[in-house]
């Protein structure tokens, strides 16, 4: 008969696939009961480890283990692959805005430094202390880029994390009841989960049993290198209508452009889940590029910064639609 203690592992073990329980939940569920009395178990339950060490479990059987089926490997190489393309990207456009920051306030004479100074001076401490976090930590989306091609996870990781953080301090701010930042959930938002879900890909994705980051194409140096040069070269070439996201979104339509047309000329099949990476970064690239744009709408004199913003949201939306297809044919191929 049934104990309740084995009742309620097996209902903790329904985390895991399917597959994956046909093949060890009776071995699973025998050495959690292991030598343990009949009247203790009707008097227990799980511990709290014991359940995180299988919902842990749960998340990397559905993420590509070895020997997983065809969907959740599938699966594993697009999370994987999200969150490696989209640090490239941010990386690249963190990178690059702030070196354009300091080039701009370190050549354009005494008034333009100062004003890049204020930025981080002339308040109270706790202001302070977030300025700087929040103009540096970005940088980290670079460490957690070349920490995941070297294999270097735990670093990774961290780095994501907290490249990702200062996404949530205009909603701290809110909550705390302090007004002089507002928070715009229309656009603060997909900015955040912009950041966020490539961090938590990186974290879910990228796990012990998983293998090591590799890139489509290319060495990870150059197409950093290549990514600086597009975002920049965007926003030196065309500065009227360039916003907050122009540089990012250019980023990604030259690269994702890039990835359809290489992949066309080769006879070898592209890596399983890239194309379903690319079409899940273009659609939150394009959501925060459509949230951009709706302040502007009633500006005077925004045209131009209209203008571009709505033509690189159409451009997103045929690439976004473009990659899908081949993502289509991967979730339906046997």
């Amino acid at each position: 008969m049934t104990t309740l203690l084995e009742a309620r592992y097996r209902t903790a073990l329904r985390l895991l696939p399917a597959y994956y329980r046909r093949a060890r939940e009776e071995e699973m569920v025998e050495t959690y009961l292991g030598d343990l009395d009949r009247d203790t178990q009707d008097q227990s339950r799980p511990t709290l480890g014991e359940v995180a060490s299988i919902a842990a479990l749960a998340v990397r059987c559905r993420l590509g283990v070895p020997g997983a089926p065809r969907p959740y490997a599938l699966l594993g190489s697009a999370v994987r692959l999200f969150a490696l393309f989209a640090a490239l990207l941010q990386a690249a456009s963190a990178v690059v805005d702030r070196a354009l920051e300091l080039t701009w306030a370190f050549t354009h004479g005494a008034s333009d430094r100062r004003m890049f100074l204020t930025g981080f001076t002339g308040r109270g401490t706790t202001d302070t202390v977030v300025a700087v976090l929040t103009w540096t930590l970005p940088l980290l989306w670079t460490v957690a880029y070349f920490a995941l091609l070297h294999d270097r996870r735990r670093l990774a990781r961290y780095s994501a994390l907290a490249a990702a953080l200062p996404t949530l301090w205009p909603l701290a701010r809110s909550l705390a009841g302090d007004d002089t930042v507002a928070w715009m959930p229309w656009y603060d938002t997909p900015l955040a989960l912009l950041a966020w879900l490539p961090a938590l890909a990186l974290c879910a994705g990228h796990h012990r049993d998983a293998p090591p980051a590799r890139l489509p194409a290319g060495s990870p140096g150059l197409l950093f290198l290549g990514g600086c040069v597009v975002t920049g070269g965007s926003l030196v070439l065309l500065p009227a209508a360039a916003d907050t996201v122009w540089a990012p979104a250019t980023g990604f339509l030259v690269g994702a452009l890039g990835w359809l047309l290489w992949q066309s000329r080769r006879t070898v099949p592209a890596p399983p889940g890239a194309a379903l990476a690319l079409t899940a970064l273009g659609v939150l690239v394009l959501a925060v590029r459509v949230a951009a744009l709706y302040p502007w709408l009633h500006v005077p004199g925004a045209s131009v910064l209209l203008g571009g913003g709505l033509g690189q949201a159409a451009a997103l939306v045929l690439l976004t639609a473009a990659l899908a297809v081949p993502a289509g044919r991967d979730l339906v191929r046997r």
